[in-house]
């Protein structure tokens, strides 16, 4: 775990308010000194995107500034043509009134926070997702001291507490030495959470082939052109040559005709939402694995504890948890109740 923040010296307030400086609207967050949106719900004409996951990165701007890696993805999803210009964020960017960071968010592959700098008044920090639990195909997140931090809050109750992935991986491993003639076929989100997947079988000491339903194939094999070792991986073509094997899939698949060609599968999802035993039941999931890309109730307190905002705005997810947590730890905090950001689920 990455340990607690050293707070640098922050300005006294100028004449804009934080609430001045970044505001909802109906296109998103937005920094109305430096006149761009954070990863807006509709196209805008600039537009800082925290990650690649659609619900975050659209296309349709006249600018986008990202990270490479998430300008990589977005051009493997949408099309070279997702924007009309395009930017790497690289150190420290003025635009308008205020400059602009991008720091690792550890959420997936290219995932940033943006930090923003005006020349008189808060420091803010956007999350956007983030995770503190360390993942294998992207950097750690990194703590950025701010005086607002803009935290995501899909896991904000203190219900959720996450296992060990790697622990939850084995469960995996053990229920095919239980299963050998069975296929497993792991529902897993095809950006971040597959490549996760299949680094944390090879990291509990997995070396068979792993197969990729087709919708799995090209972005991993950027994860693997970024110089994540993934092992030998193959298309999941032949069902015969599967039993007793895994196969990584997205989870619409197990909706499709596609699962049937498999005989008795075991069917396991790869996600947060596995604590939840109703959801499972809904998606009749017989191996729930509880491995998630984003920060649990224990690690997003202790990130407000270590960060010392001075405020805390929260947004999509239980706000309300987050909310009166803050309240009782003597934290300004202020709910954002952003929409859009459910296209693509944890």
């Amino acid at each position: 775990m990455p340990g607690p923040a050293t707070r640098a010296p922050v300005r006294r307030y100028g004449p804009m308010r934080a609430d001045e400086i970044l505001f909802p609207t109906d296109s998103g967050l937005y920094c109305a000194p430096g006149d761009f949106y954070i990863d807006p719900v509709r196209p805008v004409e600039r537009a800082l995107i925290t990650h690649g996951h659609s619900d975050h990165a659209r296309a349709g701007h006249g600018a986008v500034m990202a990270t490479r890696q998430t300008l990589d993805i977005m051009a493997i999803r949408y099309g070279e043509d997702f924007a009309g210009t395009r930017q790497a964020a690289e150190g420290e960017t003025r635009i308008g009134g205020v400059t602009v960071r991008f720091h690792p968010a550890g959420h997936i592959l290219g995932s940033a926070q943006v930090e923003i700098v005006p020349d008189e008044g808060p420091r803010i920090t956007v999350s956007g997702d983030y995770c503190r639990t360390p993942n294998p195909v992207c950097a750690p997140w990194e703590p950025v001291p701010c005086d607002v931090f803009v935290t995501e809050a899909t896991f904000g109750l203190p219900v959720f507490r996450h296992p060990d992935p790697l622990e939850e991986t084995r469960r995996l491993l053990a229920s095919m030495a239980e299963f050998p003639d069975r296929a497993h076929l792991v529902g897993a989100y095809p950006l971040g959470k597959a490549q996760r997947m299949i680094a944390l079988l090879r990291q509990a000491g997995y070396d068979a082939p792993i197969h990729l339903h087709g919708a799995m194939e090209r972005l991993t094999d950027y994860h693997v052109a970024e110089g994540i070792e993934l092992g030998e991986l193959r298309p999941a073509t032949v069902p015969k040559e599967i039993e007793g094997q895994v196969v990584i899939a997205p989870p619409s698949a197990f909706a499709s005709p596609w699962v049937q060609r498999f005989r008795d599968p075991v069917i396991c999802f790869a996600s947060g939402w596995m604590a939840v035993r109703a959801r499972a039941r809904q998606r009749r999931v017989e191996l729930p694995l509880v491995i998630s890309d984003h920060v649990d109730w224990p690690q997003l307190t202790q990130t407000l504890k270590e960060l010392a905002a001075r405020e805390v705005w929260v947004t999509h997810g239980a706000e309300d948890g987050v909310l009166r947590w803050c309240e009782l730890n003597g934290i300004a905090s202020r709910p954002l109740r952003l929409v859009g950001y459910e296209d693509e689920p944890e």
